[in-house]
């Protein structure tokens, strides 16, 4: 898989490419804005909003007019008008910085499985189906009602099954980006979506760190 790494600091961007190249991806760079829209043959943009000569959104709204490569924006800038101007204009994904490379990696694969999806199919795991379009669960074919909160919760650890979800990133995109309270309305939502699924296993716990989605072994 070929990355188009749009980034005008050296000193984050080799760190990053180097990090992506170790998770089995290739990597090109480029540090303007201009040469990001220069006809390349690439399956995912990671594009930083502060170039020194385009605004990264005039960039990300140039791509998405002629392309529907996935865009991944990553940025300093974490204002909630940025993120939804962005959205509108076509980027596919927003990550603030500072990020990890687990998080990144994992937001890219979860974008990727979206765009290549089959339409309107829905997301198998295990006995668990997913329908994102209708926002329908059903485990072993019966129809689980969700509340909203349960739902995104699920929908954001099935975005990537088995890969971990820190605490603050559950609540920055299941709750709000800017929350900085307690978290233990999430365990609690997680206590009863455990008992929705009707078996604890599917959301493991990661002590210290968050949860994760697995499909529990058959006893």
């Amino acid at each position: 898989m070929r990355i188009l790494l749009v980034e005008d600091d050296d000193g984050i961007a080799a760190p990053l490419a180097e990090g992506l190249v170790r998770e089995g991806f290739e990597v090109e760079r480029v540090a303007t804005g201009a040469a990001a829209l220069e006809d390349r043959d690439v399956d995912l943009v990671l594009l930083d909003l502060r170039l020194p000569d385009l605004d990264g959104l005039i960039v990300c709204q140039r791509l998405r007019a002629r392309s529907a490569t996935p865009i991944i924006v990553v940025s300093a800038r974490g204002e909630e008008v940025d993120r939804v101007l962005l959205l509108e204009v076509g980027a596919d994904d927003y990550l603030v910085k500072p990020f990890g490379l687990r998080e990144l990696v994992a937001r890219i694969r979860a974008v990727m499985r979206r765009v290549t999806a089959t339409p309107d199919a829905p997301q198998r795991i295990g006995t668990l189906e997913l329908d994102r379009r209708t926002r329908r669960v059903r485990l072993s074919h019966h129809e689980i009602e969700l509340t909203p909160k349960e739902y995104g919760l699920l929908a954001l650890l099935a975005d990537d099954p088995g890969a971990v979800c820190t605490r603050s990133e559950i609540m920055g995109r299941v709750w709000d980006p800017h929350w900085y309270g307690p978290t233990k309305t999430l365990d609690v939502h997680v206590a009863s979506l455990r008992r929705k699924l009707g078996d604890p296993r599917w959301v493991e716990t990661v002590r210290g760190v968050g949860f994760r989605l697995v499909a529990p072994s058959p006893a």
